[in-house]
């Protein structure tokens, strides 16, 4: 992905802010200087953050989880929608649906809903109602697409919500501080940064701006998502490779018994090639038991350094999956060892945003990934509201 420059976000709009009366007093960080009773942001700082947001969502497109754009303001409908749709997510871009997050099991319904009324087309059900019957659940089905046409493949909870505009979108983001669920977001000099944990400060009214932006977003998105597909790649060649290699194993003792060289040789020839031969089966065993003695430290080296992906139990961002990782609890074994309470002070101490999270079921969950109950784990994380029983 390349990397946005400062002159590129100039040409765009992104630094033009909201009016100096209008501004909100938590923005002043990211604020460079006030001009004809505008504000104009800082672009170094729009750039920072942005790199920032672009590598926690690579991450979680990484691990599999689903990110939900929210954008209903007229100039960033069609442009996130174009945009989102490419790299296969999730979003909203007519009205907000109360609940949609809080109350998700009843969106999921509508969902199941209109999903019924394309099966009754397919099987002929649809031609035995009446005309006016068909028409209703026409209209129905419209509403529906129209609504929530573009969620219908997301099954589960969001692993983050990425919103343009967080003063219009403030019920999406209520929701999603409710469920612990990542907030990331375009936000302009009117807005509050404290309601968002990856923010990008820039201008969110205008459409070059928003193009711009969303662009960065989705290929960041995209890379995510191309990681995740070579590392099953290369999880499926490892499993095919594995009984060839065993196969192969099987068969070399008996290519060696069948190639075993009988000749001749002088005396003292003979005498010389069997001392040397037993040196090498002596230095052979040796170089084994070194070989053996070396793997699992190099294997536990690996581990150590890379760690889990923490970012899979239900209500842990990457912020608070990196407080863990610098407290010593980078793998799902020790989280799960781990005590609650323990987690829920490294958080507050790491940072006061995350003083908020319940932690009381991330031993459980992270007990499940440990023992690769991974279909368990989704279970469950489907029957819970945002990790929280």
């Amino acid at each position: 992905m390349a990397k946005v420059e400062v002159k590129q976000l100039l040409e765009a709009g992104v630094h033009f802010g909201h009016l100096t009366r209008k501004w909100n007093p938590n923005m002043a960080p990211y604020i460079y200087m006030e001009r004809n009773g505008i504000h104009v942001i800082n672009l170094y700082k729009t750039v920072a953050k942005l790199d920032e947001a672009n590598e926690a969502l690579a991450k979680i497109a990484a691990s599999g989880r689903k990110i939900l754009f929210v954008a209903t303001k007229k100039q960033a409908k069609d442009i996130v929608a174009e945009k989102v749709a490419k790299v296969n997510m999730p979003y909203i871009t007519e009205r907000w649906p109360g609940g949609m997050l809080t109350n998700f099991v009843t969106i999921r319904k509508a969902v199941k809903k209109m999903a019924m009324i394309d099966r009754m087309k397919k099987d002929g059900t649809f031609l035995t109602l009446s005309k006016k019957e068909r028409l209703q659940v026409d209209r129905l089905r419209q509403k529906l697409e129209k609504n929530l046409g573009s969620i219908s493949d997301m099954t589960r909870l969001p692993g983050a919500l990425f919103v343009v505009d967080t003063m219009r979108e403030h019920i999406a983001v209520k929701e999603a501080q409710k469920l612990n669920i990542p907030i990331f977001a375009m936000v302009d000099t009117n807005s509050d940064p404290r309601d968002v944990d990856y923010l990008i400060p820039s201008n969110d009214d205008a459409s070059k701006s928003i193009d711009i932006i969303m662009t960065q977003v989705t290929d960041a998105i995209a890379e995510g998502l191309a990681e995740r597909k070579s590392e099953k790649q290369g999880e499926k060649e490892g499993k095919e490779e594995a009984p060839k290699a065993e196969a192969k194993k099987e068969e070399a003792p008996k290519k060696e018994a069948k190639t075993e060289p009988v000749v001749e040789k002088a005396p003292a020839a003979e005498e010389t090639v069997a001392v040397a031969k037993e040196e090498v089966k002596e230095e052979a065993p040796k170089k084994e038991e070194v070989k053996k003695e070396a793997a699992p430290k190099k294997a536990l080296k690996a581990k150590a350094s890379k760690g889990d992906d923490l970012t899979k139990i239900e209500g842990v961002g990457p912020k608070a999956a990196e407080a863990l990782t610098n407290a010593g609890l980078e793998t799902f074994a020790k989280v799960a060892k781990a005590k609650a309470d323990k987690m829920k002070e490294i958080l507050t101490e790491a940072s006061s945003r995350l003083a908020h999270l319940d932690t009381t079921s991330w031993p459980k969950q992270a007990k499940m990934a440990a023992d690769d109950k991974w279909d368990e784990l989704k279970a469950w994380q489907d029957s819970v509201k945002g990790g929280v029983e």
